[in-house]
């Protein structure tokens, strides 16, 4: 992916000079011209800088040729499926989920052992 491309064509097309960008992002303008170039990548803070001056999000810069990836829906998505789109997620969210699911699946055997122990009494 080549962020800095999009945004040397989003910085053309609004009439603005490398300075200008470099200066709203806080970058030395030199290393500014770098990334323009592909030979520096930016942080995502750079980046929303950037953004914030073009008016645009961070998606719309990363993804400025229309290639805008598509919600995901896992409605008709089978368990491999699934437990793959978990993994693709940060290491919190992932967590959180296998506390949900754990929570859930404690829940679910303390119901069958309470009602099993409940109909021997």
């Amino acid at each position: 992916m080549q962020i800095g491309l999009n945004i040397k064509k989003i910085r053309e097309q609004k009439g603005l000079l490398q300075k200008e960008v470099a200066f709203a992002a806080g970058l030395h303008p030199a290393n500014y011209n770098k990334t323009e170039k592909g030979e520096r990548e930016l942080s995502i803070e750079a980046i929303d800088k950037i953004a914030k001056l073009f008016g645009m999000t961070i998606d719309q810069i990363v993804n400025y040729e229309g290639d805008i990836p598509t919600e995901v829906s896992i409605e008709n998505k089978n368990i491999n499926e699934r437990l793959l789109l978990i993994e693709q997620l940060e290491e919190e969210d992932k967590n959180a989920i296998y506390r949900i699911i754990d929570g859930m699946l404690t829940k679910s055997k303390f119901k069958d052992f309470f009602n099993k122990n409940v109909a021997a009494l």
